[in-house]
């Protein structure tokens, strides 16, 4: 049987999803799990602006969701929490299960 959480524990829980809840912070996500990126490296492979990109590794930062360290000049950051992909293979598994389905669905008429 599950655990009840306590309404902080899920207010906690909560607040990390609508970290999440952004697509920009997910693309930078997305590929931050290729390995460890500048803030400009990530500029290029995103199309976001700097700024854009600076205010959401602030906040995923902030989160625990990535890391960074400094090196010189530069800045490198780094997925901090491996949930995080664990949580993107859920969920991109579940997307592509729907996808599956309807696409069944649309082929059978039904």
């Amino acid at each position: 049987m599950p655990t009840q959480l306590s309404p902080e524990v899920l207010a906690l829980i909560a607040e990390r999803f609508r970290v999440l809840a952004e697509p920009a912070r997910l693309r930078i996500l997305n590929v931050l799990l290729e390995g460890e990126r500048t803030v400009s490296d990530l500029v290029e492979e995103t199309g976001l602006n700097q700024a854009n990109v600076s205010k959401h590794l602030s906040l995923l930062r902030s989160s625990s969701f990535v890391d960074r360290r400094k090196e010189g000049l530069y800045a490198f950051y780094r997925i901090a929490d491996p949930s995080v992909g664990v949580l993107c293979e859920i969920m991109c598994g579940r997307l592509e299960k729907q996808a599956f389905e309807q696409s069944a669905m649309l082929a059978t008429g039904t």
